[in-house]
């Protein structure tokens, strides 16, 4: 008899259990309907963590870390699905570690995932991000190889967005290409290839005379041509 009552009363916590998950699954779902009618991003994300709590899944996991991505919060992103690299990842779960890692000063742990997302799906867009973050750390010949598939593949109409002004702009992906391949010209050959970096810097310019940063950094190797110039005079 005592085994009975105590098996009745399992089961009836269990059913008790079941239906209290039920209960707040359905109340988060309508929070969380409630939360993206008004806009309320923190209200989303919230509605998303009690939702994956009562019951887990990794497509839930990849849209939570996504949004915390579009509100700027990387680490929070990364804790939610976490930086390794997996075969199963989804596109959205690499872009986010990918994205993540990149804004937090992390360019070689983020480029494991950018060659992912290129190798599933190559593009300009994406050469040009993975030849950035090879300069960065040095692998120049890497930088290389996607600066030219860019510069094959790049279209007219195409635009990047740069963020080093007050205001953020937007330039000719063919100009941003020349403006990197300039970079990546002087730091192959810091002496020798200034005024082959400063042709490209150039070319940048003629496609927007308004490229910032390209002006910047014509600015800075004229400079140091200048400097190199003075060096020699005086020898």
């Amino acid at each position: 008899m005592k085994t009975i009552t105590i098996s009745l009363l399992m089961l009836f916590s269990l059913s008790a259990f079941a239906q209290s998950n039920t209960e707040l699954k359905k109340h988060f779902e309508a929070y969380y309907k409630q939360m993206k009618a008004q806009g309320d991003k923190q209200g989303v994300i919230n509605a998303m963590t009690h939702l994956d709590v009562i019951e887990p899944s990794v497509a839930r996991k990849d849209t939570l870390a996504y949004i915390y991505l579009s509100e700027g919060q990387y680490m929070q992103a990364l804790n939610t699905i976490g930086v390794d690299k997996n075969e199963s990842d989804s596109d959205m779960n690499v872009e986010v570690k990918a994205v993540a890692l990149k804004n937090l000063n992390q360019p070689k742990m983020a480029l494991e995932h950018f060659e992912v997302l290129y190798k599933r799906n190559p593009n300009v867009y994406l050469a040009y991000e993975i030849a950035d973050m090879n300069i960065q750390t040095g692998d120049l010949a890497g930088a290389k190889e996607k600066l030219n598939y860019a510069l094959s593949n790049v279209k007219d109409d195409m635009k990047r967005a740069f963020y080093e002004t007050q205001k953020p702009y937007e330039t000719s992906m063919k100009a941003a290409i020349f403006y990197l391949k300039g970079l990546l010209t002087f730091n192959e050959n810091k002496t020798a290839n200034i005024d082959a970096a400063l042709k490209l810097m150039n070319d940048a310019l003629a496609i927007d005379p308004n490229f910032n940063l390209a002006k910047i950094s014509r600015e800075a190797l004229e400079a140091q041509k200048a400097q190199q110039a003075a060096a020699q005079n005086k020898n």
